[in-house]
């Protein structure tokens, strides 16, 4: 079974930038459509990108759009998350995520069978 570790969260100055980065170990990454999803503290869980198993499809939350890029290194088993334009309320932990091909998962946490254990990302102003 897929296994993901995220690294990468730090705080950062409102406008600046972070590099989210998850690597995948056992399972087949190739396999699976990875996610970024962000949880702020006292609030759901929210998708924010997914890219395909190949990196030729993705999709963002609105929220994100032109500022976030997701991407992947399928010989290095891992997803990234680019992060520039931070804002206050990007703060909150992340959490990379993976579903097998075939399940077509989007933005809703129902669609990922397997869960990393997150990483912090502060912006202040």
């Amino acid at each position: 079974q897929i296994q993901l570790a995220e690294s990468g969260g730090a705080s950062v100055q409102a406008g600046g930038s972070l590099r989210l980065a998850c690597v995948a170990s056992r399972g087949n990454f190739l396999s699976y459509r990875m996610a970024w999803f962000h949880q702020a503290q006292g609030k759901e869980r929210e998708g924010v990108a997914w890219i395909s198993t190949g990196g030729n499809s993705e999709q963002y939350a609105d929220s994100v759009k032109g500022r976030f890029t997701i991407s992947r290194d399928n010989a290095k088993n891992t997803v990234y998350l680019e992060m520039n334009d931070q804002k206050s309320e990007d703060t909150g932990m992340y959490y990379c995520a993976a579903s097998l091909w075939l399940n077509n998962a989007g933005l809703s946490m129902a669609g990922y069978e397997h869960w990393g254990q997150g990483t912090q990302v502060i912006v202040s102003s």
